[in-house]
C-alpha cells in the first residue's frame, strides 16, 4: 500500500493532558478507501481520543501532535472554520449513546434537515426528499411517517439508525465509529453491523470503527488495530490478528472473550438426587405489570402472566431485547414496582400481602448490583463509607464490627485495605464494581439482583468480574437473578435461563437446553445473532483493492 492510496494517515500521534500518562503516546495508522479499520483496545488505550483528534473534537487543555492527514492534506490544527467545513460533509462521526447525540424536542427529520442546510442551501422540500431517503437507507421502515417522529418514539435500534443517518446526510467519505452498537440487544447489533456492511458496500464509505467488542470486530472489520494505553501494539488483518496473534495482550483480549459453545457442544449436567424440599428463593406466580394510567387508557402492559421460580443458592438468567420485561421484573422482586396481578413469594413470604415493616425486613435479604456502577455508588463518600452505609443503616453490630465487615469484602472482593479510604472516581470501572459487589453482600443477602453487571465493561475486565461473581455466589451462596442481553454471559453464570420477549415467558429452562436445544424459533433468533469471535469469510463483494 502506498502512501498516497490513503484516506487517512495518522502519523505518530500524541495527545497529553495537565496529567503525567498521555492519553495517547505514539499511534500511527491508515485507512484506505472502503475499508474498515476496527481501533480495539480497554478504557483508557486512546481510541476514542484519536477518532475525535481527526475531527478536532479534543477537551479543553488537550495537546496534540504529530501528523493527521486527510486525502493528503494535514487537518490536525486546522482553525475551526476549516474544520466545520470537514466535519459532517467529508468526514462523519457516530457516537455510542444515540440518546444524547439526538435533540429530544425536535423531530428527526427536522434534525436531518438542519444538517443538510449546514452544508449548503437547500429548499424545504429537497430537505424532506432527502430526509426520507436517508431514513430508507438506514432501513427505517415508514420514512414518510417517522420524519415526523421525536426520538423518544423510537427504539434504540431505530435512534442509533437515525443517528447514522445523520452522519450519512453528506455523503462523508470517512465515519468514525466509536462503540455504536455497545449499547444495543444482541438482534439489534447484528441488524447495525449488517447495515454498516452494506453503507460500505453501496457507498465505497472507509468506517473506522472503535470498540471493546472482539466479536464485533470479527463481524465487520478487514484490519485491526490494538491499542494499550496508547500505543499501538499490534496491527493487521482481521484473519491474521485473531488466527495468530503476536502481542501477549492481544492474545489475552482474544482469551478473554466470551462465546457460546456450539449447539451438540453443550454439556449438559447429570441430573442430582432431588434435595429436600424448600420454599423458593424467589417465586412469580401469573404476574402482571402495566405502566401508565388504565383509567386515561394508557397502560400498557411491561410482564404479563410470568410464573418462575428461583432455589435457594441459584442462579438465574434472565434474557430478551430491550422491553422484554427483564429489568420490571428485577424490580419487581424488591417490590419497587407495583404488581397488577399475580403474586410474588420471598422464601415462601407473599411480598406484596406483608405489611411495610415485614418489606422492610425482607428487603434486608435481597441486593441488588446496577449495571453502572459509578451511578450506583455516591461519589462524596469513600468507599469504605459505601459499603458500610447498609450497616449503619439498618444498625447492624458496632462501629468495629463494621469496619471488620468492610476489610473483610474488600478481601473477597480482592481489593486492598487500603482502598476503604478513597473516593469512586479514583478507582477504574472494574475496581468501582467489584466495590458495588462488596455493598450488595454487606448485610448478607439471600437474594441478588445483578441488572447488566458487566455491559460497561472492557471484555478482560468483565472476564475477571464474571469470575469473582461465581468465586463469591458459591461462597456467600445467595441465589440470583442475572439480567443480561449477553447470552454469552448468562452462558458462564447461569445454572438456568429465562427469555423474555414483550413481557411474556417464551423458554425457560437448563441453560444447556435452552441454548443448546432452543425450542422457540425467538430464542433461536437470539442465539443466531449472537456474533462470533473469529473473522468470517466475507458473503458479499467486496471493494476491489480489499479482495486479494
Amino acid at each position: 500500500m502506498t502512501e498516497t492510496s490513503d484516506l487517512l494517515q495518522v502519523d505518530h500521534l500524541a495527545i497529553s493532558f495537565a496529567h503525567p500518562r498521555p492519553a495517547v503516546n505514539d499511534i500511527s495508522l491508515s485507512i484506505v478507501e472502503g475499508e474498515v479499520l476496527a481501533l480495539v483496545g480497554e478504557s483508557g488505550s486512546g481510541k476514542s481520543m484519536t477518532a475525535r483528534a481527526v475531527l478536532g473534537l479534543l477537551p479543553p487543555g488537550a495537546r496534540a501532535s504529530g501528523s493527521i492527514r486527510f486525502r493528503g492534506e494535514e487537518v490536525l490544527g486546522l482553525p475551526e472554520d476549516q474544520l466545520a467545513r470537514l466535519r459532517g460533509r467529508r468526514i462523519a462521526m457516530v457516537f455510542q449513546e444515540p440518546q444524547t447525540a439526538l435533540n429530544p424536542v425536535r423531530t428527526v427529520g427536522w434534525q436531518i434537515r438542519e444538517v443538510l442546510r449546514a452544508h449548503g442551501r437547500i429548499s424545504a422540500a429537497a430537505a424532506r426528499k432527502r430526509a426520507v431517503e436517508l431514513l430508507e437507507e438506514v432501513e427505517i421502515p415508514e420514512p414518510e411517517r417517522r420524519i415526523g417522529h421525536y426520538p423518544h418514539q423510537l427504539s434504540g435500534g431505530q435512534k442509533q439508525r437515525v443517528v447514522l443517518a445523520l452522519a450519512l446526510a453528506n455523503e462523508p467519505e470517512l465515519l468514525l465509529a466509536d462503540e455504536p452498537t455497545t449499547a444495543l440487544d444482541v438482534t439489534v447489533q447484528a441488524e447495525i453491523l449488517a447495515l454498516l456492511r452494506r453503507i460500505r458496500d453501496r457507498t465505497g464509505t472507509s468506517i473506522l470503527l472503535i470498540t471493546h467488542n472482539m466479536g464485533v470486530v470479527a463481524e465487520i472489520a478487514d484490519r485491526v488495530v490494538v491499542l494499550r494505553q496508547g500505543d499501538v501494539v499490534e496491527t493487521g488483518t482481521t484473519r491474521e490478528v485473531f488466527g495468530a496473534p503476536q502481542h501477549a495482550y492481544t492474545r489475552q483480549l482474544l482469551d478473554s472473550v466470551l462465546s457460546l459453545p456450539a449447539a451438540g457442544d453443550f454439556v449438559h449436567p447429570v441430573p442430582a438426587p432431588e434435595p429436600p424440599q424448600e420454599a423458593p428463593a424467589l417465586r412469580f406466580d401469573s404476574v402482571f405489570v402495566e405502566y401508565g394510567s388504565s383509567r386515561r387508557g394508557r397502560a400498557f402492559p411491561a410482564v404479563q402472566g410470568v410464573s418462575l421460580d428461583v432455589a435457594p443458592g441459584e442462579v438465574l438468567g434472565l434474557v430478551g431485547e430491550s422491553g422484554s420485561g427483564k429489568t420490571t421484573l428485577g424490580r419487581l422482586a424488591a417490590g419497587l414496582v407495583p404488581l397488577a396481578g399475580g403474586s410474588v413469594h420471598v422464601h415462601g413470604e407473599d411480598l406484596f400481602s406483608s405489611s411495610p415493616a415485614r418489606r422492610r425486613e425482607l428487603g434486608r435479604d435481597l441486593a441488588f448490583v446496577h449495571q453502572d456502577p459509578e451511578a450506583s455508588l455516591d461519589p462524596r463518600m469513600s468507599v469504605g463509607a459505601s459499603i458500610r452505609e447498609p450497616l449503619d443503616i439498618h444498625r447492624v453490630g458496632t462501629p468495629a464490627s463494621r469496619r471488620a465487615r468492610v476489610a473483610e469484602l474488600l478481601e473477597a472482593v480482592r481489593l486492598p485495605a487500603d482502598v476503604a479510604r478513597r473516593r469512586p472516581r479514583e478507582l477504574s470501572g472494574g475496581q468501582r464494581q467489584r466495590i458495588a459487589m462488596a455493598r450488595a453482600l454487606v448485610l448478607g443477602p439471600q437474594l441478588m439482583i445483578a441488572d447488566e453487571p458487566t455491559s460497561a465493561l472492557d471484555v478482560s475486565v468483565q472476564a475477571d468480574v464474571l469470575a469473582l461473581f461465581g468465586e463469591l455466589q458459591q461462597q456467600f451462596g445467595f441465589a440470583c437473578i442475572f439480567i443480561s442481553h449477553d447470552l454469552a454471559v448468562v452462558n458462564s453464570v447461569a445454572d438456568r435461563v429465562a427469555v423474555l420477549r414483550n413481557g411474556e415467558l417464551v423458554e425457560s429452562g437448563p441453560v444447556a437446553q435452552v441454548f443448546g436445544s432452543p425450542s422457540h424459533p425467538y430464542t433461536q433468533r437470539l442465539l443466531a445473532a449472537v456474533p462470533a469471535a473469529e473473522p468470517k469469510e466475507p458473503k458479499e463483494p467486496r471493494p476491489a483493492h480489499l479482495a486479494s
